[in-house]
């Protein structure tokens, strides 16, 4: 049995898969606001302005 397998024998699945997921889904939340509120070019991006992340890029 692998060291990786024995957390079952701690934590049941029914209650370990579900923190697991959620917290990698919270992560992921969490760096997407941290990019939107601390760039410029990523809210240009979500609202479609390809063109002005490109001549930012460029310009900058």
């Amino acid at each position: 049995m692998s060291n990786q397998a024995r957390i079952w024998t701690v934590v049941k699945p029914s209650v370990g898969l579900p923190l697991f997921l959620g917290s990698v889904a919270v992560i992921a939340i969490l760096v997407h606001f941290a990019v939107l509120t601390h760039t410029t070019w990523f809210p240009k991006y979500w609202n479609g302005k390809a063109a002005a992340i490109e001549s930012s890029v460029r310009t900058g």
